[in-house]
């Protein structure tokens, strides 16, 4: 496909944040009477969902400490569900499981969620969560878990079937995506305003640009000279210089080879997304060895597109300058991004910890690229803002897959709509003291 010289709207990237600022950007148009041929353009280096999201668990989730997570995430869910059809989703519901340090934050999750009437139901106390965990699972084995929120709704995505669902809606608008054009700079006018993406395959003058580019984020924010460290105003007042704008953590997801519907509930049904966290010691189900007896957290689901039973468990930071971190190629050839047998053994061992039916099953793990490096912001929620007057940058801070309405939001902006919904992510929180309030849960983003 040749490259065009010029288009109105040019987005970077075809993973879930470009496909869908696309989609609902070219619906608009449409519902106007406009027509959208050679306005909207998506680029790509590779191809439809070939980074981050190829390779996303595809969780869908509501399950936020943060008040603004939450109303940007039901919004997601809201997407999801209007076509589960054509995004392969599966909306099992969600539940987080947890220890007695996070009882009352995961309450106040429930409380609030009551508020913008996103259903869900919350188990307090250890007799009462053991009693409803085993009416769904009869081998449920978990020890020090004191609360259970079941969120009804949600579930996962199968991420690449689904982002082909997506670009078919999208290409039946008349967007164009062009695959193997890797975006190289942008020329800037004088008022720093983006006048065309350069490539290598040449340039494309433009009026607005939006990048969608998951963990090469960094990349992109460094081509339009944008601060690589920051200032930050934290919730108590203090004001912090130089803080890295950037930091990557390697996020280890796996396989287990069994059949999915070895985890299908007492009723024979197949379970909501599984997400535990617990201060209980963790053994080995290979030799009854201590692995950890500080807090830990895996999260599992049945998935016929990974074929067996498919999570991973919290992150760990990359010890190196946040400009030294490769995050390409972005694939099976790169080991970065194939989980170790540390991480094999930890959340097999987990598995077992929670259900007897997974004992001795780590021979069935599936060693595969899963998971990958995730690019997190200074305060591992997302940026979602204008730059340069006309370049809108998506940084999920790794949030990324569960978000399909984020897209959808950006397309009302760049035709002039504001969003409250997208508010709470600008840039400017670092500076104004502005940031979400942090839970105890083991995770960076929750």
């Amino acid at each position: 496909m040749s490259l065009p010289s010029q288009a109105e709207y040019v987005i970077v990237g075809a993973g879930i944040h470009g496909l869908s600022t696309a989609w609902r950007l070219a619906e608009r148009l449409t519902e106007s009477g406009e027509s959208v041929d050679g306005r909207i353009i998506i680029l790509d280096k590779s191809g439809i969902s070939a980074g981050a999201t190829g390779i996303a668990c595809g969780v869908v989730r509501n399950n936020y400490f943060q008040p603004a997570m939450r109303k940007l995430m039901a919004h997601s869910v809201s997407i999801w569900e209007s076509d589960p059809e054509a995004f392969s989703y599966h909306p099992v519901g969600y539940m987080q499981i947890s220890p007695e340090s996070m009882r009352e934050d995961v309450k106040q999750i429930h409380a609030e969620q009551q508020e913008i009437g996103y259903e869900s139901v919350f188990i307090e106390g250890e007799d009462e969560s053991r009693e409803y965990m085993l009416n769904m699972f009869d081998d449920w084995q978990a020890e020090g878990i004191t609360s259970v929120l079941h969120e009804k709704k949600g579930g996962y995505a199968n991420n690449t079937k689904a982002m082909y669902g997506l670009a078919k809606k999208v290409e039946a608008l008349g967007v164009r995506i062009i695959t193997g054009v890797e975006v190289t700079g942008f020329t800037q006018g004088d008022d720093g305003s983006v006048s065309a993406v350069e490539t290598d395959q040449g340039a494309i003058a433009c009026d607005k640009v939006v990048i969608g580019a998951g963990p090469w984020v960094r990349d992109f924010w460094s081509m339009l000279d944008l601060p690589s460290q920051i200032e930050v105003k934290d919730l108590d007042g203090n004001v912090h210089q130089d803080v890295d704008m950037w930091r990557f953590w390697q996020l280890e997801e796996g396989v287990l080879r069994v059949e999915p519907e070895l985890l299908k509930t007492n009723d024979g049904e197949m379970p909501p997304v599984l997400h535990v966290d617990t201060d209980a010691p963790l053994y080995s189900t290979v030799d009854g060895s201590l692995i950890t007896d500080q807090m830990w957290g895996i999260y599992y689901k049945p998935d016929w597109h990974f074929g067996g039973i498919q999570g991973g468990a919290s992150p760990y930071e990359i010890k190196k300058p946040a400009e030294e971190v490769a995050i390409d190629p972005y694939g099976p050839s790169s080991p970065e991004f194939v989980s170790g047998p540390e991480f094999a053994h930890m959340w097999v061992s987990a598995l077992a910890h929670c259900h007897k039916r997974f004992e001795g099953t780590m021979p069935k793990y599936h060693k595969e690229p899963s998971g990958g490096v995730g690019c997190f912001t200074a305060d591992s929620f997302p940026v979602i803002d204008t730059f340069h007057n006309n370049v809108t940058i998506i940084a999920d801070s790794n949030h990324g897959y569960k978000m399909i309405g984020v897209g959808c939001l950006v397309a009302e902006e760049l035709l002039g709509q504001k969003q409250d919904l997208l508010e709470p992510f600008r840039f400017s929180r670092f500076k104004e003291g502005k940031l979400h309030p942090v839970s105890n849960s083991p995770y960076p983003w929750s």
